[in-house]
């Protein structure tokens, strides 16, 4: 009878500290996204950009998206 009761005791025990543990999943504030420009330097920076400066972001996106077009990369075809 011993056995049986410090057997339900330490399951109960149990229970009850492994219910405290649990962590509500829910985003306690929203997060909420920076400017891409004031982006930090790091080793993958295109040269020629200024972190902080917009203007500056805008046109290394320009050159990006032009470098990605294929129109103006592939050379003309001769006839």
């Amino acid at each position: 009878m011993k056995r049986l009761i410090t057997a339900t005791a330490a399951l109960a025990g149990t229970l009850l500290l492994g219910a405290c543990g649990e962590k509500p999943q829910t985003a306690a504030t929203r997060k909420h996204d920076g400017r891409p420009w004031d982006a930090s330097a790091t080793a993958y920076v295109v040269p020629g950009w200024t972190g902080g400066d917009k203007t500056s972001w805008e046109q290394q996106l320009r050159h990006r998206a032009d470098n990605q077009n294929e129109y103006t990369r592939a050379p003309a075809a001769k006839p």
